[in-house]
């Protein structure tokens, strides 16, 4: 594998340890759980994929200067 996988693996990994201490069943509704945990999957995805989407643009953009 190359360098842009792992990369992206260890930002969901960092993702799903800084939002693991928020408790999102309060922004929903009661009986909900499943949708809110299927919220925090979805979150802890995209901010795994932007983080690592910038973390990867910025080492090719050192690469070039």
């Amino acid at each position: 594998m190359n360098y842009k996988t792992y990369i992206y693996i260890v930002s969901v990994l960092l993702s799903t340890f800084a939002l693991s201490g928020i408790n999102f069943t309060n922004f929903f509704k009661k009986n909900k759980e499943i949708e809110a945990k299927i919220f925090v999957v979805l979150i802890v995805i995209v901010l795994g994929y932007l983080v690592g989407s910038f973390v990867i643009t910025f080492i090719e953009c050192s690469k070039i200067i």
